[in-house]
């Protein structure tokens, strides 16, 4: 049997995130494979003691737009295959998802968009999950799928829920998105080990210092294809990881 620990975090800026010791913090995680999102940077931008962080290959795909979203994918595991983005120029342009195929599964890692900024960007937002949920639907491998998914899915999810119902991210189409995609196969895999645990939360506002009273939310997920549930050994939050507005999740698989 094989252990595979797989860490997502939407860092807030790559180069302000290794400033504040990020690396450091992955480096003792030990993850074999780590996903970030919102790097805010190009591919030469990207900190050189990370893009030559011993023992992983590193992939970047960067947004058009300089300083603006951005993800990466740093492996041990050599991957079978790699693409980036949909092939859809719209949301590609952004630079928000990285595919890889490993033997046992294929890995969807993604910084969904964010639906602030007026009816546009929701729009943007809710057109990007439509075609999550039709690649999910296409896809020949069981997906894990890991990101900052930018909704917080059940009240649980944020300290506030009324006070942030007509709010995006907690809005009920964003939400309702998040039923039909567990409903078409795929699993929470946080809330396979925490069932009903409150004060569970993986961002929080920095500029009303949110995360020293923990009023946050779970936005970042690593929702899991059903057939892989046997393989699923542990999922966790690690909201003492620093460097970034969100803190890093978690999961094991074991084949």
């Amino acid at each position: 049997m094989s252990r595979i620990k797989l860490l997502s975090w939407n860092v807030n800026g790559v180069r302000a995130a290794v400033k504040k010791g990020a690396l450091a913090s992955l480096q003792e995680i030990d993850a074999d494979i780590v996903s970030i999102q919102e790097i805010k940077a190009k591919p030469e931008q990207v900190p050189q003691e990370l893009m030559e962080w011993p023992g992983y290959q590193p992939y970047i795909f960067s947004a058009q737009r300089p300083g603006y979203s951005g993800v990466a994918v740093f492996s041990r595991l050599q991957p079978q295959r790699v693409q980036y983005g949909f092939g859809v120029e719209r949301f590609d342009a952004e630079g928000r998802l990285i595919l890889m195929d490993f033997p046992q599964f294929r890995l969807f890692s993604c910084y969904f968009p964010n639906g602030g900024n007026g009816p546009e960007r929701l729009q943007y937002k809710m057109d990007f999950y439509e075609e999550t949920l039709a690649f999910a639907a296409r896809s020949d491998k069981p997906l894990v799928v890991c990101g900052d998914v930018n909704t917080a899915h059940q009240e649980i999810d944020l300290a506030r829920p009324k006070e942030n119902s007509k709010n995006t991210g907690f809005l009920p189409e964003e939400r309702d998105w998040i039923d039909r995609f567990l409903a078409a196969g795929f699993i929470d895999s946080f809330r396979m080990f925490h069932e009903g645990e409150t004060g569970q939360y993986s961002w929080w506002d920095m500029k009303t210092r949110a995360r020293e009273r923990n009023a946050g939310w779970r936005i970042d997920y690593f929702f899991v294809a059903e057939s892989l549930r046997p393989y699923v050994k542990d999922a966790y939050i690690l909201p003492q990881v620093l460097g970034s507005d969100h803190c890093p999740v978690m999961l094991e698989l074991e084949f």
